[in-house]
């Protein structure tokens, strides 16, 4: 299995199987980006090894009335996310090893303990309400 771009046309499709406490690894990306268009083949096998999750590759320019104000700093910009509870939020090395660590570290966590971290810090009670993907893709529907 590979990643699924976002695009306009499967916007609710992607939607209709973001349901439950499903796992979603977004990356955030360009498409003038060099490092980008390097890392993809390494996202896409990334994605490969987790084929019970969704891997979703967003152009933050095509999509920019989903990514709307959200801080990428630098690319790739990584955004995982167990249902509706960003666990993660940021640059990452264009290294798909390092960030499947970082997945399954994010994976191994009760839902109790996401939850809890989510609520941890400033920083990450603001990814709560700034960087849920799927509302911010049903937002842009």
């Amino acid at each position: 299995m590979t990643s699924v771009t976002l695009e306009l046309d499967n916007r609710t499709r992607l939607l209709e199987t973001l349901t439950g406490d499903a796992w979603m690894v977004a990356c955030l990306c360009a498409a003038w980006c060099d490092v980008c268009r390097q890392y993809r083949a390494g996202f896409d096998a990334f994605a490969a090894r987790h084929p019970d999750k969704h891997f979703v590759w967003i152009d933050i320019e095509d999509q920019a009335d989903v990514v709307g104000d959200l801080d990428v700093e630098n690319f790739p910009c990584l955004l995982i996310q167990r249902g509706d509870t960003v666990a993660f939020f940021g640059t990452v090395l264009p290294d798909w090893r390092q960030a499947n660590r970082l997945l399954e570290a994010q994976v191994e966590k009760s839902e109790v303990e996401l939850k809890a971290e989510a609520t941890g810090s400033k920083e990450r009670m603001t990814w709560q309400e700034n960087c849920n993907l799927r509302d911010r893709i049903r937002q842009a529907l």
